[in-house]
């Protein structure tokens, strides 16, 4: 069974994305070191006795529509109005609607913990949260005022509905319409897929928010507005009215997250109302809603690859318990020590085998490496937020870059990571009842919603390494350079190879940043965008022995060592792999262009 790793989640808070010094420097507020204990401490109490039990029945039960309604997995609904009880969805609400207003690194930290209990149902208040977030940003005060205390407390929930049969990824090409009505309010008609949480038993009302078309908008992605659309119609003084023209027409039949029922809504056709059409209200500008909406996505970017970070914890926990049960051979002697824990039979844990010990202290390097880079995202997140002038624009830059790294390579290593937990289990792990299977399964959506990880590549390379004409980009490698720097005049034996190893690594990344900006500004962009993702994941590989060797230099200062072995064994197995993939980044184009008459 799941047990939150309390201590790590702080200690990387603290000492990794740069939490100490924010509370030090008086930029969280009141926040304390005793109050971020004691989060920290009950949310994985709750994420490991409340949530994780009811996981397996979320899997095998699904959500399920019965007669027009959806019926939650046995125990969820009683679940969410715990989890609502606790406090947790208002965790970093505004103040002045409920909420508790904390840093977002509280947030994902919690993320993290609820995720790796039960993704399923984390998904629902994940997107409450960003619905709050994107009416606080773009909404009217009467919306505000309206709708955003319930859906701090969590009587009410939020969606996020893009998705059409024929625009997933070009959300351009949406073709849900919207129409004025005297009153001020619109009419939404049109049909959404894949909205999560969309229809559930679990609170009073859905707060859908929704992408429409007005009439006469411009087309592609400047014609597009974001409307709020309840699934019940809110009377002046706050209770529920009637029935909105909306309901869920189908759930999905999927790979994983059975438990979280993603629907398809429709929207507008006389189910419900007095006449057809959705009552909803505009958020933001008419034709301006994508920017509003990107204020929900990026949220949930980064929460999604909390997930990718939660799936490879829980995998991790799993792999290495049944590594220290399951006795198979006898392992060879390490270093000329005899195998510490025979069995009586003389077959060893296979914990004792090297290559299994491989699988599984590279699932931890990584899970590590993801963790440290989402949270460190969440730090720059709370300084732009609590900056001024160029300070904030420095942070806000940061963020963004860090954005769509902590999305995709996050999710790419939960994929990773629970794959190689099924290896570890061998065919244990490709039978149900252990619950490895249900981690990969669940997992494998995550690097395709919310921007696939080829998206988030793209981004990464178009739009966040030019920013101040690419100075943030290059002073964050040079930040990175200071801990290899640090590595190197520690002069502890236990690094090993750990300094010029990572500063290779930052090499690579260097290189390949150079060599993608002089492409773009020299106009040849399917050459930039040929070596995209390989980028991608050339970056996170770098951040993740950068991170991990800050990690075990603050250990180290603790006389601790087992950061700093973890950090060894990052930088001489896996981060070399950056030198293939700046190759890839600089020279796979040509190979690619060619390459293409195999798909005519």
């Amino acid at each position: 069974m799941y047990k939150a790793p309390v201590e790590e989640i702080a200690f990387t808070l603290r000492h990794v994305a740069g939490l100490s010094a924010a509370l030090a420097n008086g930029r969280l507020g009141d926040l304390s070191e005793d109050l971020v204990d004691a989060i920290l401490s009950e949310a994985g109490r709750f994420a490991g006795e409340e949530v994780a039990p009811l996981s397996p029945i979320g899997d095998t039960q699904g959500a399920r529509l019965v007669e027009g309604k959806v019926i939650s997995p046995d125990g969820w609904v009683d679940l969410y109005k715990a989890w609502c009880a606790g406090g947790w969805n208002g965790l970093t609400g505004p103040e002045e609607f409920g909420g508790q207003g904390l840093p977002h690194m509280l947030n994902v930290a919690t993320l993290e913990m609820w995720n790796s209990a039960s993704i399923g149902f984390t998904l629902g208040p994940t997107l409450t949260i960003g619905a709050i977030e994107a009416l606080m940003a773009h909404g009217s005060r009467s919306l505000q005022e309206r709708y955003v205390e319930k859906l701090v407390s969590g009587e009410w929930t939020g969606t996020m509905n893009l998705t059409e049969p024929q625009a997933g990824s070009d959300v351009g090409a949406l073709k849900t319409r919207a129409e004025r009505r005297a009153d001020g309010t619109y009419r939404i008609f049109g049909q959404k897929i894949y909205i999560t949480w969309g229809d559930h038993d679990a609170a009073d009302n859905i707060i859908h928010l929704v992408l429409a078309r007005l009439p006469d908008a411009p087309a592609g992605t400047r014609g597009i507005s974001l409307f709020l659309v309840p699934k019940f119609l809110v009377n002046e003084d706050g209770s529920l009215g009637p029935r909105n023209d909306l309901f869920c027409h189908s759930l999905e039949h999927k790979l994983g997250i059975h438990g979280s029922p993603t629907c398809t809504m429709i929207y507008g056709d006389g189910r419900f109302g007095e006449e057809p059409g959705a009552i909803g209200w505009l958020v933001g500008e008419e034709n301006k809603g994508l920017a509003c909406m990107f204020t929900m996505m990026n949220n949930a970017r980064l929460a999604v690859g909390m997930q990718g970070v939660a799936t490879a914890e829980a995998a991790t926990q799993k792999a290495i318990a049944y590594a220290r049960e399951r006795t198979q051979g006898r392992a060879p002697a390490w270093g000329g020590a005899a195998s510490s824990a025979q069995a009586a039979s003389g077959m060893s844990p296979i914990i004792e085998h090297p290559d299994v010990a491989r699988m599984l202290v590279t699932m931890k390097a990584l899970t590590q490496g993801a963790r440290a880079i989402c949270y460190a995202c969440a730090h720059a997140i709370d300084l732009s937020h609590r900056a001024d002038g160029e300070e904030a624009r420095h942070f806000q830059e940061r963020a963004a870059l860090l954005t769509p790294i902590a999305k995709a390579f996050a999710t790419d290593v939960g994929v990773d990571v629970a794959s190689l937990g099924i290896q570890v289990h061998g065919g244990m792990g490709f039978i149900e009842e252990t619950g490895a299977a249900r981690l990969l399964r669940d997992a494998r959506i995550a690097p395709i919603y919310e921007g696939t990880n080829g998206i988030q590549a793209i981004d990464l390379v178009v739009r966040k390494l030019p920013l101040s004409t690419g100075a943030q980009v290059r002073g964050f490698i040079a930040e990175l350079r200071q801990v290899a720097e640090a590595v190197a005049a520690s002069n502890r034996d236990g690094f090993g190879e750990t300094a010029s190893r990572l500063s290779a690594s930052l090499d690579d990344l260097e290189a390949a940043t150079d060599w993608l900006l002089t492409r773009q500004a020299e106009g040849a962009l399917a050459e930039a965008l040929s070596g995209a993702t390989p980028y991608l994941r050339l970056f996170g590989l770098a951040l993740t022995g950068a991170y991990l060797a800050k990690g075990a230099l603050a250990d180290a200062a603790h006389g601790a060592e087992q950061r700093i072995a973890l950090c060894r064994f990052a930088a001489e197995n896996l981060i070399a792999e950056t030198a293939a993939l700046k190759d890839r980044v600089i020279h796979g184009a040509a190979s690619l262009a060619a390459a293409r008459v195999l798909l005519a």
